[in-house]
């Protein structure tokens, strides 16, 4: 009895769980052990396991009716009496439990299709419109000389640890796999510092179009998701002061103006926008000055941070019952970083405060250098000076900057861009001292305005947005085509064109012109026997009708200067 109990057990469990073992575990028990008769296992496996299978069943996503069947099947015409067949054993048949466990076994389990919350699927729509938009981001980074890296999703828990200041909580942690503790990236910041470090690297202009990774509470309709694209461009290097500085503005308010010079839908959205700048050593002389004790001007700086989202009022309660801030503090702090203006006046204003420009001067002509160089290169009528652009994170050592969004009454619509000199982050991997000062652009909030200005462009041109980047659809008449539909593509395919064809045996041709017109497919190439006997294809134009048969051998040039003509570009 005490075997018979053990083989019950196992078969109930894998009855139950395992649907490759549970039958021939059954049957090794049935046919090969003298000692066990079939009535006795399921006398053992009883109710409970009859019952068991039945939730099983239940987890399985099929038809009531088979359920129902499942249901009489497993429970039956269950009795109670005494002996080996208490349960109503003797109306199950030898092979029943087996049978009704491989139908539970075959029923298709399903998983609920659903997108981890803060991230996203993009359609071929999406796609072609975000490849537009980093090509002519990547353009801006090729003209000013920067080269693309890439760097590791992931990196060592300790090299991200300490750098983000309050939002370290929301790095993501991973599991131990091999003997290391690691996170996934917070952003292109830190393991580009790590990349100088490992590879000895002093000078390099750069940039990294690539995604991060933050634990944060998602908010779809404000642009905050938890895996999303970041787009850098940064200089690291000992250069003359607060040149690579003004480049890295220049390269963002490039970014910006050729994003929006697509058409007047996109610039109606995005032509508009400021660039906040401030200096962090500029913030910690004005903490400083106000009193701030050393220990809590980090924890004070996130909190001023927040006044382009939150009043003055939370920000000083914030710094007062959470931060442990001294009142009078708090409002000599807010005397200062309430203040924005013209970058000039506010500078003169900053150079006539006596207290503050003596522990802040090399701050101040830090700035005062920037807007001259800025102004060079023709960046300037977009420039605010904002006291309270603090910028929350802890690496931050000179220049700060922000691009906003704004309304025709200068009203800010969010961040979209922003960065900064951080002298000393390299430091921190290597006994080299490497500053570096770069931008991030806030590609994702861009992104769904720019999706937004493609469509109402598509839109008022009466046409959809192109996902594929097909060029040519080569079509055929007559039986037996489809190779040589095969043999003409291959030929566009090695002249770097574009081209697709119909996998149909016999397709007909005006489903194929159909097919063509509707994914705005410039040109149709036909070919037929005729065709093919003199050695010709005709080419048609399907967006004036035009045609014209051109010799096979010429069917490349042939298509390059139609498309040419048409100002379709070959890449």
């Amino acid at each position: 009895m005490r075997r018979c109990r053990l083989y019950s057990d196992r078969l109930t469990f894998l009855v139950a769980v395992d649907r490759h073992l549970s039958g021939s575990f059954c049957s090794h028990i049935v046919h090969n052990n003298k000692y066990l008769n079939y009535s006795k296992i399921l006398f053992h496996c009883g109710v409970l396991s009859k019952r068991w299978l039945l939730l099983k069943a239940l987890s399985f996503p099929c038809r009531q009716e088979s359920l129902t069947s499942l249901t009489k099947r497993l429970f039956g015409s269950t009795t109670q009496s005494t002996g080996d067949n208490s349960i109503g054993m003797e109306a199950t048949k030898r092979n029943e439990l087996e049978v009704v466990c491989e139908e539970l076994s075959n029923m298709k389990r399903t998983v609920k299709a659903k997108v981890p919350k803060g991230a996203r699927d993009f359609l071929p729509e999406q796609m072609a419109i975000r490849e537009k938009a980093f090509r002519i981001v990547s353009k801006v980074f090729d003209r000013h000389g920067a080269v693309a890296i890439d760097t590791p999703v992931f990196e060592l828990k300790e090299t991200l640890t300490g750098k983000y200041g309050e939002d370290s909580k929301l790095i993501y942690d991973l599991a131990d796999q091999g003997g290391e503790l690691l996170s996934l990236r917070y952003d292109l910041t830190v393991p580009l510092a790590r990349f100088l470090a490992t590879h000895k690297i002093t000078n390099l202009k750069r940039y990294h179009i690539s995604r991060v990774y933050r634990r944060d509470n998602p908010a779809i309709q404000r642009g905050r998701f938890r895996e999303f694209y970041q787009c850098d461009f940064d200089i690291a290097g000992n250069f003359s002061r607060m040149v690579p500085d003004a480049e890295v503005i220049k390269v963002l308010c490039e970014v910006l103006d050729d994003l929006a010079a697509v058409s007047s839908f996109h610039a109606k959205i995005l032509s508009s926008y400021k660039v906040k700048v401030n200096h962090r050593g500029l913030l910690d002389s004005i903490f400083e000055l106000c009193g701030v004790p050393k220990e809590k001007i980090r924890a004070i700086s996130s909190a001023v941070d927040k006044l382009d989202k939150e009043s003055w009022n939370n920000v000083r309660y914030e710094m007062i019952e959470k931060k442990g801030l001294d009142p009078c503090i708090a409002d000599k702090i807010g005397s200062y970083v309430l203040r924005r203006d013209n970058p000039q006046k506010m500078l003169s204003s900053l150079y006539e405060d006596p207290h503050l420009s003596s522990i802040a001067r090399s701050s101040l002509e830090d700035m005062e250098l920037l807007l001259k160089y800025l102004e060079d290169l023709g960046v300037g009528d977009c420039l605010i000076f904002d006291l309270s652009l603090a910028r929350g994170l802890d690496y931050y050592t000179g220049l700060i900057f922000e691009a906003v969004l704004t309304t025709d009454s200068n009203t800010s619509l969010g961040s979209i861009g922003a960065g900064g000199r951080y002298d000393n982050l390299v430091d921190m991997f290597s006994s080299r001292s490497v500053p570096c000062v770069g931008c991030s652009l806030g590609i994702e909030r861009i992104l769904t305005i720019y999706e937004t200005a493609e469509r109402e462009w598509a839109s008022s041109m009466g046409r959809k947005i192109k996902a594929n980047k097909t060029q040519v659809w080569i079509a055929s008449i007559g039986e037996q085509m489809i190779r040589e539909r095969m043999k003409l593509a291959n030929e566009l395919w090695k002249g770097n064109i574009a081209a697709e064809f119909s996998y149909a045996e016999k397709p007909k041709l005006n489903k194929q012109l159909q097919h063509a017109l509707e994914e705005e497919i410039p040109l149709l190439a036909i070919i037929g026997e005729d065709e093919l006997k003199r050695g010709m294809v005709n080419l048609k134009i399907l967006a004036t009708n035009e045609q014209k048969e051109v010799n096979r051998t010429e069917i490349v040039d042939a298509v390059k200067q139609a498309l040419n003509e048409m100002e379709v570009a070959i890449e």
